[in-house]
């Protein structure tokens, strides 16, 4: 009877140990793979002069609002865009969300691109001003997907490489 509750109790004890650590993994291969977007993607935004060639804010499209405007990304976290008579200038960077409070997604391992421009809420530039979630990017293109939290409309970014 001793022997039955012992090998019960080391059985009960190994699969605790084995599903704990498996979580424990789990968690760090998400940190891993969010880090490893987080530098690639900073690294191809960085590489040069992007255009806006979609803009879908809640079903409109309002792409002509960026129509001349050539973005740079740079290292330093500074976000410019030109036109050649008019420089916006702003903030960008890429984080790790990591929690589940975020307006748009119930996963815990989303990899925020954060634009902001110190601009007022009537200007066309403030619409850029969102935590987008990282919906596809190669070396030529980052687009970029919001679900707003005010209409549940989505938003959708699209950055092309020069």
């Amino acid at each position: 009877m001793k022997n039955t509750f012992l090998a019960g109790a080391l059985i009960l004890m190994t699969f605790s140990v084995l599903f704990s650590s498996c979580s424990s993994d789990d968690d760090n291969n998400n940190q891993n793979n969010n880090d490893a977007i987080i530098s690639e993607v900073e690294d191809i935004a960085e590489s040069g002069n992007w255009i806006i060639t979609s803009f879908i804010d809640s079903g409109q499209d309002e792409t002509n609002h960026f129509t001349g405007y050539t973005f740079t990304f740079a290292a330093s976290g500074t976000l410019t865009a030109t036109n050649g008579t008019t420089t916006m200038t702003g903030m960008w960077s890429i984080t790790d969300s990591n929690s589940s409070n975020d307006d748009d997604s119930n996963s815990s391992d989303d990899v925020d691109f954060n634009i902001f421009f110190n601009v007022p809420d009537t200007n066309d530039f403030e619409d850029l001003n969102d935590d987008w979630d990282i919906d596809t990017y190669s070396s030529s293109t980052i687009k970029l997907m919001d679900i707003s939290g005010g209409n549940g409309g989505t938003d959708i970014l699209t950055f092309q490489k020069l």
